[in-house]
C-alpha cells in the first residue's frame, strides 16, 4: 500500500515505482515469452521492427540506436504519424485512417518469420489495430506493447487480438495515474511512457540473456564518450552489415 502523501508530486512519485513493482510482477511470463520469440527469430536471421503512432512511437525508437541496449530494432516511421510534423492534431487524425497500414507494410522490408512490436496505450485506432493485423496476416509474431485497462470495452477488435504476445502497461483510462482537485478534477500524470519503456527494455534484456544462454554474444553498442567505445560499436555495426541486419529507420 503506497503511504499517503500531501502533494501532486508525492502522490506522483508514490504511485509510480508502486505500479511498476506490479506490472513487474504480472507480467514476468509475458516477457519471457516475448524474450523467448525474438531469441528464436534472431537466431534464425530474422529482426526485429517497431511501429507506433504519436507518443508511442518514442517507445519504439527508445530502443533504438541506443548505448547499452541491443541493436535489434528497426522503426517504421511513417510520416505525419510522428511528433516532428508542427501538426500533433494532423498525427491524430491520421491514426484513424483505415488501410494506411496496409499500404505501409507493401513498402516495408518485412518477412514473414519477423518480429513486429506494436505499440499502442488504449489499443483500438484503425491505424495500430490494422498493422497488428496486417502482420499477423503476413506470417509476422506480433508483440503488442499496451493496456487491458486504457482498452476497456472497445466495441471492435484491439491490438492485442492480433498479438502473438502481449505486454500489458496497466496504463490507466486516459493514460493519468492522478486527478488535480477541481470540478470536474484534473486528469495529470501520464505514466504510459514510463511503464512502457520499462517493459520493452526487461524485454530486449531478457532476450540477451537468452542469446548468451545459447552461446551467442547479443550485439550490444557501448556509449561513445567512454574508452573504446566508438571503436567497439562500429566493429557491432560491421558485423551487422555482414549479416544484412543493420537497423535502420524505414520510412516506406
Amino acid at each position: 500500500m503506497r503511504p499517503p502523501v500531501e502533494s501532486l508530486m508525492g502522490e506522483w512519485m508514490a504511485w509510480v515505482p508502486c505500479h511498476l513493482a506490479a506490472i513487474a510482477e504480472r507480467e514476468a511470463p509475458q516477457l519471457d515469452r516475448a524474450a523467448a520469440l525474438l531469441a528464436d527469430a534472431w537466431q534464425a536471421q530474422h529482426q526485429l521492427f517497431g511501429f507506433g503512432c504519436n507518443h508511442s512511437g518514442l517507445l519504439v525508437d527508445d530502443l533504438y540506436y541506443r548505448a547499452a541496449t541491443p541493436v535489434f530494432m528497426n522503426p517504421i516511421h511513417v510520416p505525419g504519424l510522428r511528433l516532428d510534423t508542427g501538426a500533433p492534431e494532423y498525427g491524430s487524425a491520421l491514426e484513424r485512417l483505415p488501410g494506411l497500414s496496409a499500404r505501409v507494410l507493401d513498402h516495408a522490408p518485412v518477412q514473414p518469420g519477423d518480429v513486429l512490436l506494436v505499440v499502442s496505450t488504449s489499443g483500438r485506432n484503425p491505424v495500430p489495430v490494422e498493422m497488428a493485423a496486417q502482420a499477423q496476416a503476413r506470417g509476422l509474431s506480433v508483440v503488442a506493447l499496451t493496456s487491458r485497462a486504457a482498452a476497456g470495452s472497445a466495441s471492435g477488435p484491439t491490438v492485442a487480438d492480433f498479438a502473438a504476445v502481449v505486454l500489458d502497461s496497466g496504463v490507466p483510462l486516459g493514460d493519468a495515474a492522478l486527478a488535480a482537485p477541481g470540478s470536474p478534477p484534473v486528469p495529470l500524470g501520464p505514466v504510459s511512457t514510463i511503464a512502457g519503456s520499462f517493459l520493452l527494455h526487461a524485454w530486449l534484456l531478457r532476450t540477451v540473456e537468452r542469446l548468451q544462454a545459447a552461446g551467442l554474444a547479443p550485439p550490444v553498442l557501448l556509449s561513445g564518450n567512454q574508452p573504446g567505445g566508438a571503436e567497439h560499436n562500429r566493429a557491432v555495426l560491421e558485423e551487422l552489415t555482414r549479416r544484412g541486419a543493420w537497423p535502420s529507420p524505414v520510412i516506406p
